[in-house]
């Protein structure tokens, strides 16, 4: 099958971060883009904005007649493996015998034939794989990159360089959707369980990420976090096989990690190679890292060191994660869309290790019944790091409530004292009656919605 064959591709579930990346692509290129999603968005009002129609009921009143009165070869329909199954406008275009892909297919056809670097993991993909297309970017390489969030640097989650071979993407565990890729470079950052209610169980997941690990083309390169569980045996012995972390036995390393000023700077160290002083443009420990890894398939891919240290001290980060909207000497507000446990005890590590002294709010608001049933236990010890907790209501996503699990449930395994559940509308008055030094809003729900109004609030 060949994209190119294609002049209309109709999204289902375009307003998602990874959907709209597809949609802005074919945009470019000058084909007819349209679609629909549950709710309106910043992300799908840029959308528009940017010449892409789209619409939010669920109905085949909606589908246009262009693609109804269009040779249906010439119409591509690309969905979300989230998108409910008994969706009118899914299953009328099933029933009408139109070819349908899902996002991860697509994205696999686009960067077949390209030298693609996939960055994969339960946590720390994004804002590794926003690392790489930056560095490649901002170096004069070039890259193309689909990217899981809006980077702040470029305003996008879509970076286009047409005469680069050289193609990023956040490869997505979620529904195995990463199998569909065959990338020359995968980073793997973290393995952690998560997806229980796709996967069943970690040792599936974990089966999944092997399978990624296998996917890498002949004399191809994979950089893993060290003590990954990966089956390296079971690789094609023409691989070559790197791993990374903080500590002292990885191929490469992360070390001597200072904080001046709000910044963080550290030693960067291989087999053949010591950097010092590497000053990186966000916060926490975890991105000195996750920028490890970066540097490594870099010196893969032959860039120098003069390129690397520019971009890393030029790097503003991605959107939602560890960003700031309040930072004054009496107020900090950040932002992050940590939903996982080891994310939000990542996140909030880096929150102390900046502000050490400092009186430090969190709000969290759950994602999904079923991950907050799988890791309540999990949740409450890494929110436990908080000196005061408030959460927010479970956000559903795409699924149903289940019998007692609910934020109370939650709530009641946190053997903090100062805690509390709260509605939306009653945040800003609770975080009104907490000490104003540090406040971090946690979740990958519609939180997000509230924080400019709690911004807003706060500054003045």
């Amino acid at each position: 099958m060949k994209i190119d064959q294609y002049e209309i591709f109709y999204f289902l579930g375009i307003g998602g971060i990874g959907m709209s990346a597809l949609a802005r692509y074919f945009n470019s290129r000058g084909a007819m883009v349209m679609g629909y999603d549950r709710t309106s968005t910043p992300l799908t009002t840029e959308l528009e904005m940017e010449g892409i129609a789209v619409h939010f009921d669920d109905t085949t009143l909606e589908i246009p007649h262009v693609v109804r009165l269009t040779d249906k070869s010439k119409v591509l329909v690309v969905y979300t493996p989230a998108i409910p199954k008994d969706s009118m406008e899914f299953n009328w275009f099933i029933e009408q015998g139109y070819t349908m892909m899902k996002r991860s297919q697509v994205l696999g056809l686009i960067t077949e034939n390209t030298r693609t670097i996939a960055v994969a993991g339960t946590h720390g993909k994004t804002t590794t794989s926003s690392m790489v297309a930056h560095i490649l970017t901002h170096s004069g390489v070039g890259c193309n990159a689909f990217l899981g969030g809006i980077t702040s640097n470029y305003q996008s989650n879509l970076l286009l360089s047409p005469q680069s071979d050289l193609t990023v993407v956040e490869a997505d565990e979620y529904d195995r959707s990463f199998l569909t890729l065959t990338p020359s470079y995968s980073i793997i950052t973290s393995m952690d369980a998560d997806h229980l209610d796709i996967y069943g169980s970690h040792d599936y997941m974990l089966e999944s990420f092997n399978l990624f690990a296998r996917k890498l083309k002949p004399n191809g390169t994979l950089i893993y976090r060290e003590g990954l569980p990966l089956d390296k045996a079971a690789l094609d012995p023409s691989i070559e096989v790197h791993n990374y972390t903080l500590k002292q036995s990885a191929d490469y390393r992360g070390r001597d990690i200072e904080i001046e000023n709000g910044r963080y700077y550290f030693t960067f160290q291989s087999p053949d190679e010591k950097w010092e002083k590497i000053e990186l443009g966000l916060p926490g420990s975890h991105n000195v890292e996750n920028a490890v890894a970066a540097i490594a398939v870099c010196l893969r891919l032959g860039l120098t060191e003069t390129q690397i240290r520019s971009a890393l001290r030029d790097f503003k980060g991605v959107k939602r994660r560890f960003e700031y909207h309040i930072r004054r000497d009496d107020l900090v507000l950040i932002d992050d869309y940590a939903h996982h446990p080891e994310e939000i005890r990542a996140c909030l590590h880096s929150v102390v290790e900046l502000y050490p002294e400092s009186h430090i709010t969190g709000v969290f608001q759950p994602h999904l019944f079923s991950r907050t049933r799988d890791f309540a236990d999990e949740f409450a010890r890494s929110l436990e790091i908080l000196d005061d907790i408030i959460l927010l209501p479970i956000y559903p996503a795409r699924e149903l409530p289940m019998p007692g699990i609910d934020s109370q449930m939650l709530l009641d395994k946190i053997t903090k004292p100062s805690k509390k559940l709260v509605q939306k509308g009653e945040l800003l008055a609770e975080l009104r009656s907490k000490p104003r030094q540090v406040i971090v809003m946690l979740g990958a729900g519609d939180i997000d919605a509230l924080v400019s109004p709690v911004a807003a609030a706060f500054s003045v």
